[in-house]
């Protein structure tokens, strides 16, 4: 008997071929969304097991079959609560990449009581200046801006504002004395909602050391809402621009007014 034979791959049909191919691609897009976090060897340890458990089934090893069916079925669960924030950012992303864009989408944001939460030109103009100005003066700031999803629980965090937005106003939040420059102002419809919010942290390992707490809470925020966010870093006086996890460094108040347009739905 051939090592073939026991594994059974010498009668292979259309229907395997087709399913080990779809498994393949799953586990691709698993490794990919993974790769980078800290749950990527809790993903490989589990793709050793699930290995294993066959070649014991192929080799009809019953004892050792029967402890790794009990541990895969245990171990369903907590797999669940391991992987949770991965699941939750998927499931999230999924949802933002439906076909539901357009006007269609805008109908159902309609019947649900909800709103883009876009800036109109004056309260990015505002945004910008003030941005660029403590960007000047060497003076850390973290500004989400709100989209689809209410964020309610990010701005419960914090202290409850609703103020217009205006340079002076956002400059004076983060300035070092202030009481409310401590954590991140949430926007939303060219409206200050809360500041001193606390914004979740990304577990992302492949974030360049240059960038600190700030950078990390917004990527940490931005992959698990359709939020934008804008740094101004504390140590260099740069700003940066954050969207679905990606950071990109901002040179002017212009390119970052023009950022500041919320990402357009496909018709």
């Amino acid at each position: 008997m051939t090592i073939l034979d026991i594994l059974g791959f010498l009668h292979l049909g259309f229907a395997d071929i087709i399913d080990i191919i779809v498994v393949a691609l799953i586990l691709y897009v698993a490794f990919r969304w993974l790769r980078g976090s800290s749950a990527v060897n809790i993903f490989i340890a589990i793709l050793m097991l699930f290995v294993i458990r066959i070649l014991a089934v192929a080799l009809n090893m019953k004892l050792l079959s029967a402890l790794l069916d009990t541990i895969i079925d245990v171990g369903a669960i907590a797999l669940i609560v391991i992987f949770q924030p991965e699941i939750r950012q998927f499931l999230s992303r999924v949802g933002r990449s439906t076909g539901i864009t357009g006007e269609r989408r805008n109908l159902l944001d309609r019947l649900l009581g909800r709103n883009a939460n876009a800036l109109d030109d004056e309260a990015a103009k505002e945004l910008s200046r003030a941005c660029f100005e403590m960007a000047e003066q060497k003076t850390g700031a973290l500004i989400v801006i709100r989209h689809k999803n209410p964020l309610q629980g990010i701005i419960d965090s914090g202290d409850t504002l609703d103020a217009e937005i205006r340079s002076s106003l956002v400059e004076n939040i983060f300035f070092k004395n202030s009481p409310l420059h401590d954590g991140a102002v949430i926007i939303g419809g060219n409206r200050i909602l809360a500041a001193r919010c606390t914004l979740p942290i990304t577990e992302r390992t492949d974030i360049p050391a240059k960038y600190g707490m700030r950078h990390k809470s917004a990527v940490g925020i931005s992959e698990r809402s359709d939020a934008d966010v804008i740094v101004v870093s504390e140590q260099r006086g740069t700003v940066s621009f954050v969207r679905d996890g990606v950071i990109t460094h901002v040179d002017s108040r212009n390119q970052l007014k023009l950022m500041l347009d919320p990402p357009k739905q496909e018709k």
